[in-house]
């Protein structure tokens, strides 16, 4: 088969790499019939996480086909139409019985695409398959259900469901990229009274107008908004940047909160002589996914709109263009980058 190999730092190429195989009981081999790109992606081309070695394939998204399961996997058989979730789940040990399955200590967690390979290719093996994918309705389009690996249960866990997000809140989302607007779709379930998109990007200004935001600023207008009057009751970091970080901490209210989803890859300021007396609570962490079954019931009634999110759509032998393109998404318009093992019709 063939897979997006990691080289090293700058390195990647689409290469004939050995066709997986079941190496445990609880695995399963998926056909990937649709993956995508994330940002931890680039994190990792970039040579940001040295945990992740040279010859490891890369991604951790996919929908697809069961072709095959271990001995000890008891509801996924082939032929089953399947999510693979960016987190593996054992579902024995203790995390994951407290539905932390990003902090799993039975051999799962964060692993596909860094210490196992993962779904940028043809195909992929799924650890603990029974508790790691989800079946998809035949009627869910795989442009959405790509979504339900990651980034709608990231969008909800980390931003909406840790802020807290409620009826009649001023809701910020600092970073209108593919998981901010997904955090703007998602807080609107609550009832906010309002929900502001913040970014420097006019194109994603547009867009999470688009996605529902009913207003999207550039940051200092909203910053001379809000600082000066009672503040945001949430304010979603989505950008993970230092400087969005600080703006998030000027805008949020007495008794707000923080949710951080951005994935920061250098120091950010944690200003507490500034935010000591206004008993903020700040919350940081990474996707559980146990969030999916309740997104893929929203989904599959209807309840969601998500398919804006997606704007590019390649076959899976063009990986190194998704990836420059996804890269520069302020410039190319890029939000969600999918990958197809056959390219739908609608394609651009």
């Amino acid at each position: 088969m063939r897979g997006l190999v990691y080289h090293g730092p700058g390195r990647t190429s689409w290469d004939t790499v050995p066709d997986p195989v079941i190496e445990e009981g609880t695995d399963a081999i998926v056909r990937v019939d649709a993956t995508t790109v994330c940002r931890s992606d680039l994190h990792i081309r970039r040579g940001d996480l040295p945990e992740v070695k040279p010859g490891t394939v890369l991604g951790h998204e996919a929908v697809g086909e069961v072709v095959e399961v271990g001995r000890g996997v008891r509801t996924r058989r082939a032929g089953h139409q399947v999510i693979v979730s960016s987190v593996s789940s054992c579902g024995h040990c203790p995390s994951c019985h407290d539905a932390m399955y990003g902090q799993c200590r039975g051999g799962g967690g964060r692993i596909m695409g860094q210490e196992i390979d993962g779904t940028q290719a043809e195909f992929v093996r799924v650890p603990f398959a029974d508790s790691s994918t989800h079946r998809r309705p035949l009627y869910l389009p795989l442009d959405e259900a790509v979504l339900l690996a990651e980034l709608l249960p990231t969008a909800y866990e980390v931003g909406v469901r840790n802020g807290h997000v409620g009826p009649g809140d001023t809701v910020v989302v600092v970073g209108a990229g593919p998981v901010g607007l997904a955090a703007v779709v998602l807080a609107r379930l609550y009832s906010p009274r309002r929900v502001v998109a913040v970014d420097l990007s006019p194109s994603r200004l547009a867009s999470a107008t688009r996605m529902g935001a009913h207003a999207a600023e550039l940051p200092g207008r909203m910053v001379a908004e809000l600082s000066e009057g009672p503040g945001a009751d949430v304010v979603i970091e989505a950008a993970g940047d230092p400087d969005s970080f600080v703006l998030a901490t000027r805008v949020v209210r007495a008794g707000g909160h923080i949710a951080n989803i951005g994935m920061h890859g250098k120091p950010a300021t944690l200003h507490l002589e500034a935010l000591w007396r206004k008993n903020v609570t700040i919350s940081t962490g990474q996707v559980d996914t146990s969030s999916t079954p309740w997104l893929l019931d929203l989904l599959s009634y209807g309840r969601l709109t998500v398919f804006p999110l997606v704007t590019h759509r390649f076959p899976l032998g063009r990986m190194e263009d998704a990836y420059e393109v996804f890269a520069h998404g302020p410039d190319t318009g890029a939000l969600k980058v999918v990958l197809h093992r056959e390219l739908p019709e609608l394609s651009p």
